[in-house]
């Protein structure tokens, strides 16, 4: 079910064990329900009755594992102090009260409760599992633009059966299920298909921008290509790469600063390059990203 335009899942069926959650150990009792966000939650916070909830040791079994069996439950690790998380949790906050109850987003902060974090083998935040029917089905880790978490939120509520409404263009639906299966020849036909009939088409564009980039970091080891472009700073196809790699590892602001940065250095030759190739990373994220938004200034400012 993993979306190859997000990251690779890091999710193994069978790697989690969830037995010792079901009969959890004594545990104080829970706080009272507040009225509003929880002191620490990530700036941004939104909440709606039964759409978003926080999660502890002594309520996962409720909240996630029992509720999982009727209703789709994504959960959110994160912690008051990582700065990425305060970018993706406002996001899958909105997006869960947007999904007026066909989804649940549980929060587990993972300095009030590392053994959830121990778990679920929580190596890094923010990282996010998609609970069904009582197991984790699939997870990834890192920030994602708004668009490919829509799109991964999308298949959870496919593998949970929930019945989701007819697409405004079945035409995109078919090109987006060829990409999410690795068929790019017939995911680039589709959405070229779509743009040769709607040239200003966002979603085409930005399908076609993505297949663009599964085909370029097909095969590339990502340790050694970042590696290999942190050592040779003026070597541009390297630094390319590194940014493909990186938006691909959720880190797509740090892509953009990547190439900004090499725009700012590179000779005339290379920096038009760089210049495109950095847009179309811009289009893999959409025109709403607020992190595309501030890189295209710096990127302006670079250039001029």
């Amino acid at each position: 079910m993993s979306d190859p335009r997000i990251t690779s899942s890091i999710f193994t069926r069978g790697a989690v064990d969830l037995s010792a959650l079901r009969t959890p150990a004594p545990t104080p009792a829970p706080a009272p329900a507040q009225s509003g966000p929880p002191a620490g939650a990530p700036d941004g916070a939104v909440a709606s009755a039964g759409t978003v909830v926080d999660v502890t040791e002594a309520t996962f079994q409720a909240e996630v594992l029992e509720r999982s069996l009727s209703t789709p439950v994504v959960v959110d690790f994160w912690a008051e102090w990582c700065q990425p998380c305060k970018q993706l949790s406002p996001v899958l906050e909105r997006l869960a009260v947007e999904g007026g109850g066909a989804w649940v987003l549980a929060k587990v902060d993972v300095d009030a409760n590392p053994r959830l974090a121990q778990m679920f083998r929580v190596q890094g935040i923010p990282m996010v599992y998609a609970v069904v029917g009582g197991q984790p089905v699939d997870a990834f880790s890192g920030v994602v633009p708004e668009a490919q978490l829509r799109q991964w939120i999308q298949a959870v509520l496919k593998a949970g059966g929930v019945e989701m409404a007819e697409s405004a263009d079945p035409r995109l639906d078919e090109a987006d299920d060829a990409l999410m299966s690795g068929d790019l020849d017939a995911a680039e036909r589709a959405y070229r298909k779509i743009l040769a009939e709607a040239p200003a088409d966002a979603a085409a564009e930005a399908g076609l921008a993505q297949v663009g980039l599964a085909r370029r970091v097909a095969g590339a080891d990502p340790q050694a290509a970042l590696a290999t472009a942190a050592a040779n700073p003026g070597d541009v196809d390297a630094q390319l790469l590194a940014a493909d790699i990186e938006v691909l590892s959720g880190m797509a602001e740090q892509a953009y600063q990547r190439l900004v940065d090499v725009v700012r250095r590179a000779a005339s030759d290379d920096r038009e390059r760089v210049r495109q190739h950095l847009v179309g990373l811009f289009t893999v994220a959409g025109p709403d990203d607020p992190a595309v938004a501030s890189a295209r200034r710096a990127l302006a400012s670079a250039l001029f």
